[in-house]
């Protein structure tokens, strides 16, 4: 069978990446044409675009490179119509894809969106798309089965969450191995997680900086994204001791005690690592004051609202300021805070159920492909 896949975002790219193996698994003779990044193209098949050269962040941003935009919805539909796949399938990243699902369904194909659009969260009005251009849905968070089936009777598949698979399947490391191959010392360590997009990078990895000379008893090491150069976090860091390792977060998370993590699919992450967590976001002021106007939440990190309670401290916008993460640091590695926070960590994992996401998916498209 014939697959494209539409991935714009690096948490897509790791989705995809392990939906791929499972396709690979099922139908070893699957074509495989897809939009994505590294993690996808190790598995095989081949690169179209990747997502570096797609994400967007924000209402202005976006405003900004619309001609851009629209030049690759234009080229998605036509390298689409050359591939003819048996299956279209989406992952996230909605803006773009809705579009994409509408000009699909129209031309009659099928249509499958492996992780929904956060629409719960706002462009609730985005169901009607949904309803008529997605064929089948399947959901990676518990409230989100509700969400459709009971108020928008829209059958879904809930699969659990595929982050559970990636970390559990991952290879364990030796900790001392692990310091001395990246020269650290054996101080614990406070992981730096600034996001994957340039632009967020830069805002948020100055201000996580300032708390570098507030903790010496633990030395910061920041995560670099696989899709940027090592340079742009090397012109922020400076002068300051801190370490920079590149394309290996989870191996950071899995030594860390404590973490500075954007929002985002790594709040979620850092989480199923067991590393207690400040959750940072800082954008662009006019999308921000756009965005809190149309964002019906209570929350921004995925721990919050799967536990729907402030599990974990989140700073947004003004309030992520030097003085305010200091003090949500020095709780985080405060003994007794610790504590509390991973009986919720071991709450939030058993509501994620078990593992199988990214399998149980595959057997469905597989199914659905034939």
């Amino acid at each position: 069978m014939k697959y494209y896949i539409i991935a714009g975002e690096a948490s897509g790219d790791l989705h995809g990446s392990n939906l791929m193996k499972q396709l690979l698994d099922l139908d070893p003779e699957a074509e495989i044409r897809f939009w994505g990044g590294d993690l996808m193209e190790e598995v095989g098949g081949t690169l179209v675009k990747h997502y570096r050269d797609l994400a967007f962040m924000g209402f202005v941003e976006v405003l900004f490179n619309l001609r851009t935009i629209l030049r690759n919805i234009s080229f998605c539909k036509e390298d689409i119509a050359k591939f003819d796949p048996d299956l279209l399938i989406f992952i996230d990243y909605p803006g773009f894809n809705l579009r994409i699902a509408q000009w699909a369904k129209e031309q009659g194909y099928k249509t499958h969106y492996y992780i929904s659009p956060q629409i719960w969260a706002w462009k609730e009005g985005r169901i009607k798309k949904i309803k008529r251009d997605v064929d089948a849905m399947y959901v990676i968070l518990p409230f989100e089965k509700d969400f459709y089936e009971k108020k928008h009777q829209f059958p879904v598949h809930f699969v659990g969450h595929p982050l559970i698979d990636a970390i559990a399947d991952r290879p364990l490391i030796d900790p001392i191995q692990f310091q001395r191959e990246h020269k650290l010392d054996d101080r614990p360590i406070v992981a730096v997680l600034p996001g994957s997009r340039k632009q967020e990078i830069r805002t948020m990895l100055k201000v996580m900086l300032t708390q570098v000379d507030q903790f010496p008893d633990h030395q910061f090491v920041i995560a670099g994204a696989p899709s940027q150069p090592d340079s742009m976090y090397r012109e922020i860091i400076g002068d300051r001791s801190v370490a920079l390792i590149m394309n290996k977060t989870y191996d950071l998370l899995s030594v860390a005690s404590a973490a500075l993590v954007t929002s985002g699919t790594a709040t979620l992450e850092t989480a199923l690592f067991k590393v207690p967590e400040v959750v940072c976001y800082k954008g662009n002021w006019i999308s921000y004051q756009i965005a809190k106007r149309v964002i019906n939440l209570s929350y921004i990190s995925l721990v919050n609202l799967i536990l729907d309670k402030p599990a974990v401290v989140e700073l947004i916008q003004s309030d992520f300021n030097p003085k305010a993460l200091n003090k949500a640091l020095s709780d985080i590695l405060d003994d007794y805070n610790r504590a509390v926070l991973f009986m919720d960590y071991y709450d939030l994992e058993n509501k994620l159920g078990g593992k199988g996401a990214s399998r149980k998916t595959a057997e469905l498209m597989v199914d659905a492909a034939g």
